[in-house]
């Protein structure tokens, strides 16, 4: 049987998710804690949506594939919750619908970013998912911006390659607000990210908003597709993945089919 587990991370302490020989990674904690629960030598994750060194998560969904589950979903999330640390949470368990995968079946991730760039809301208790930025932005010239990175491109200059994977994505929303403390929040949702684009994509329209770029210029930096050394990466730390969005049950297969196709 297939599960799917919602999880939740606090990404200081780990190397990323995936798993690294002798690094401490989200990928590594939970699925030690779970063949430790269920008496298995070993138990293979995925995952929706790799996230690297130090980037959070609230909606990480991941599935795994047992012979058999010996105890209801609720007690083994219980259970495995007893196992991990608190920076780590298995937040719930169920049984997966059939054609369910929790990374190919996904239509979307959506991310935030958080920035606080004025005195009166850098909280010293949120610094760990919340950069503190020592100048003004202005979110309306990102915005603007963000208007011209929307839809499916080649985002190259956003990512860093990896052999034989696609830089084409589609860039569904890109927006900047301020929360009711004055934190200003980027909210990127795309059916997938490469590595470091939404890092680069916030480091390019936090160039725009200081005013040291016109808005133009991030579409322009899209077209060129190379990587720009005028567009920083920023830090991982303001980086959380919040929600993943999939289609009804009965879609969950053709999903899969047609995810793996454009990967392809």
């Amino acid at each position: 049987m297939r599960i799917r587990l919602d999880v939740a991370y606090d990404g200081a302490g780990f190397h990323g998710w995936a798993a690294q020989p002798g690094l401490r990674t989200v990928e590594g904690e939970l699925s030690a804690a779970l063949a430790t629960v269920l008496r298995l030598p070993s138990v293979d994750l995925t995952c929706a949506g790799r996230t690297d060194t130090g980037v959070h998560a609230r909606g990480q969904v991941v599935h795994a594939d047992l012979d058999q589950l010996p105890e209801g979903t609720e007690r083994l999330a219980r259970r495995v919750n007893g196992v991990l640390t608190a920076d780590l949470r298995v937040l719930r368990v169920a049984e997966a619908p059939a054609g369910f995968d929790a990374r190919f079946s996904a239509l979307w991730r959506r991310y935030a970013y958080r920035v606080a760039d004025r005195p009166a809301s850098a909280d010293p208790l949120r610094r760990g998912y919340v950069l503190t930025w020592p100048r003004p932005v202005d979110e309306r010239l990102m915005n603007a911006a963000a208007l011209g990175l929307l839809g499916e491109h080649d985002f190259a200059s956003f990512c860093r390659r990896r052999e034989g994977a696609t830089t084409v994505r589609t860039l569904l929303d890109l927006s900047w607000s301020r929360d009711p403390d004055g934190v200003l929040v980027a909210h990127v949702r795309a059916d997938a990210f490469c590595h470091s684009m939404v890092r680069s994509l916030v480091g390019c329209l936090m160039t725009v908003g200081e005013g040291r770029r016109p808005a133009e210029w991030a579409a322009g930096v899209l077209v060129a597709a190379q990587r720009d050394s005028a567009v920083a990466v920023a830090p991982a730390h303001g980086l959380t993945l919040e929600e993943v969005g999939y289609p009804p049950d009965a879609e969950l297969g053709a999903r899969v089919e047609i995810t793996r196709a454009r990967r392809g």
